[in-house]
C-alpha cells in the first residue's frame, strides 16, 4: 500500500466526490454521518498527525542545535521531543494505512447516464367501418 500524506488523501477524496474538499467539508456538515464524513475525519487526523511530526521535530532540532550545550536538564526535554515525535510518527503511519485502505475499497460512481426515451407504440389506425348488413338505398 503506498504511503499517503494528507495532501494525498486530500486529492484522493476530492477525485471521488468530484468536488474541492472545501465544499466536501461544508456539505458533510449538513448530512447526517456517513462514509464522507468519516474520510474527512481520517484527514483532518493525518493532518494533525503531520503537523505534530513537523512541530516535534524541529523542536527536537532546536534542542540539538550544534551551538547549544546539553546538560541533566536538557536531557529529559530530548527524550520528551523524542518520544512525542516517535508516538506522531506512529499515529501518522496508523491513519495513512487505515485511510488508504479505505479509499482503495472505494471507487467513483460514474453519473448515471440518462436512458433514451422509449420509442412510442404506433398510433393505433382507425377502426375499420364494417359493412352494414342492411342495404343502402
Amino acid at each position: 500500500m503506498p504511503h499517503l500524506t494528507s495532501i494525498d488523501v486530500a486529492g484522493r477524496i476530492e477525485d471521488l466526490y468530484g468536488a474541492p474538499l472545501a465544499d466536501l467539508e461544508a456539505h458533510a456538515q449538513d448530512q447526517p454521518p456517513g462514509m464522507l464524513s468519516a474520510l474527512l475525519g481520517m484527514h483532518d487526523a493525518l493532518a494533525l498527525a503531520e503537523r505534530s511530526i513537523a512541530f516535534h521535530r524541529d523542536q527536537l532540532a532546536r534542542l540539538i542545535h550544534p551551538g547549544r550545550q546539553i546538560g541533566p536538564h536538557e536531557v529529559s526535554h530530548l527524550l520528551d521531543a523524542t518520544r512525542r515525535l516517535a508516538e506522531a510518527v506512529a499515529v501518522r503511519e496508523a491513519q495513512a494505512k487505515s485511510v488508504a485502505a479505505v479509499l482503495q475499497s472505494l471507487a467513483r460512481v460514474p453519473a448515471p447516464t440518462p436512458t433514451p426515451p422509449a420509442p412510442s407504440p404506433p398510433a393505433a389506425a382507425p377502426p375499420l367501418v364494417a359493412p352494414s348488413p342492411a342495404r343502402s338505398r
